[in-house]
Formats: C-alpha cells, sequence, structure tokens
C-alpha cells in the first residue's frame, strides 16, 4: 500500500474525513497514477492466463468491489464445445441472446478466431471511470 492511500486510511479512522471524502481521495491518486498498461508491464511477459473485471464503486456513501478472475482456458475450451452443439440449437440460443440485447452469433465463433482474440486481449485494458463506479477489464 502506498504512503497517501494509507494516510487517507488512517484520517478516515480518526474521523477527520468521511467514508465517501475517503474514496473521493484515493480516486483522485489513482487517477494521478501512471496509465493501467505501463503498470502491467511490471509483470513478466508471457501468454496471459486470466481475464480481470474489477469494478469499485460508491453507492449510498458505501463503498463496494467486485473482481472476477476468469482463466482464458475456460474460454477457450467454451468454444470447442460450442463447435459440439447441433446448429438449430445454436440458432435458439442466437435468437434468445438478440431477444435480450445481446446482439452475438454464437454460429460465427470459431476456435482459430479464438486465439487471435486472447492475442489482442492480452494487449488491451480497458478502464472507465465515473463518479461513483471505476471499472477495470484486462488481461494477466
Amino acid at each position: 500500500m502506498n504512503e497517501q492511500r494509507k494516510d487517507i486510511l488512517d484520517m478516515l479512522a480518526e474521523g477527520k474525513i468521511t467514508a465517501e471524502e475517503a474514496e473521493q481521495l484515493i480516486a483522485a491518486l489513482e487517477h494521478d497514477q501512471p496509465p493501467a498498461a505501463s503498470r502491467l508491464d511490471a509483470r513478466p511477459k508471457g501468454k496471459a492466463k486470466y481475464l480481470r473485471v474489477v469494478v469499485h464503486t460508491l453507492e449510498g456513501g458505501e463503498p463496494g468491489r467486485v473482481d472476477v478472475r476468469v482463466p482464458l482456458q475456460l474460454l477457450r475450451a467454451g468454444v470447442q464445445l460450442a463447435a459440439l452443439i447441433p446448429p438449430q440449437a445454436l440458432d435458439r440460443a442466437n435468437t434468445q441472446l438478440n431477444q435480450s440485447g445481446v446482439p452475438f452469433d454464437l454460429t460465427q465463433l470459431k476456435p482459430e478466431q479464438l486465439e487471435a482474440l486472447v492475442d489482442h486481449l492480452d494487449e488491451m485494458t480497458v478502464e472507465v471511470d465515473q463518479p461513483d463506479a471505476h471499472v477495470r477489464v484486462f488481461c494477466e
């Protein structure tokens, strides 16, 4: 933990600032840090093994956190299993996805395309900052 973050948490513990003020200060600190891509460069290079989704929220003055780590091997296995699904079942699944607002065509997902997608994901970081939420999607 860096010294500035510790100072903010100490002020919160002493009652000098509110939880909301602490969250805002910590968010401001994160904006001053180097971009996520350069922080990720500190890890050893190699094939990514996980897709990671991290969400920090502030709802009703209460901080919340979601941290999901999905093995990319699970994604690869899922695509290979999808190749075994009969075409009429894929058509029904696509219809349901479209009705749910997810315009995704499962018949177009091929294992050979997945590796290119995974390679590109390894180089990508998506960050979304809003006043009450911070979302980060990346591979590690």
